[in-house]
């Protein structure tokens, strides 16, 4: 079984040494570098499967990087940051980061993020191989492969989705029609006992709503129950 390539962009070097270490430990393969400039010429070898981004780099800073890396559908990336304030780890999920986590982390924490990530399939242009049966879901017009996280509009184009948003989009079909609480769309899509803010799921929500709008829909696809929470409108069938 070939081993997860991580790359570590921390222009810490104690932390560098120790997230190394610790992940080399557990079985992975670990790069490291201390900046977004140096993370490009490896990032470019495209066998980086997993980026641990430190928001506060020299030069270029993490968010530059993960914008960067979105826009052409790069590695997953989990953002590291020490900042308190919730729109800091808001803006990084607005990027398009997996996950993230606040410094300082609990190792064992960080590693269940990762592999709660690498567990999702990687994207590509044509969509990634998939081992075993694949299903469908559609919904509204739109057809959507949980295993590749792979969205089709009812006009036949491609929805680009980041693996957080496939995770909530994914319990959202699985719960149609249901009212959800925000601690349950957390617990579902990520597992119990992941620290994520209120916030941070009203933006996915939000992303998620923008992704799914076109100009057939009568129906809003994902309706806010006030003081309750969430519930997917559109009639879910699986293929």
């Amino acid at each position: 079984m070939n081993k997860s390539h991580i790359l570590i962009v921390e222009d810490d070097l104690d932390i560098r040494d120790l997230l190394k270490a610790f992940l080399e430990e557990k079985g992975f393969v670990a790069s490291v570098c201390d900046s977004a400039e140096k993370a490009k010429p490896i990032l470019s070898g495209g066998d980086v499967d997993l980026v641990l981004l430190d928001v506060m780099l020299p030069g270029m800073d993490g968010f530059e990087l993960c914008r960067s890396l979105r826009s052409t559908e790069g590695p997953r990336i989990i953002m590291l940051t020490a900042l308190n304030e919730p729109v800091d780890k808001v803006v990084g999920l607005e990027l398009g980061a997996d996950d993230y986590v606040s410094k300082p982390f609990d190792l064992r924490e960080l590693l269940a993020r990762i592999r709660a990530v690498l567990r999702r399939p990687a994207l590509s242009a044509e969509g990634p191989r998939v081992v075993g049966a694949e299903f469908v879901l559609r919904f509204s017009g739109f057809a959507f492969y949980p295993q590749r996280r792979f969205l089709r509009s009812p006009a036949g184009l491609r929805v680009p989705l980041t693996g957080a948003e496939a995770d909530l989009l994914l319990v959202f079909c699985k719960n149609a029609s249901r009212v959800l609480s925000r601690e349950e769309l957390i617990n579902l899509s990520r597992g119990e006992g992941f620290a994520i803010a209120p916030r941070s799921v009203d933006l996915l929500v939000s992303r998620l709503r923008r992704k799914l709008a076109h100009d057939d829909s009568v129906v809003e696809v994902i309706r806010t129950i006030r003081a309750d929470g969430y519930a997917f409108q559109p009639e879910v069938s699986i293929e």
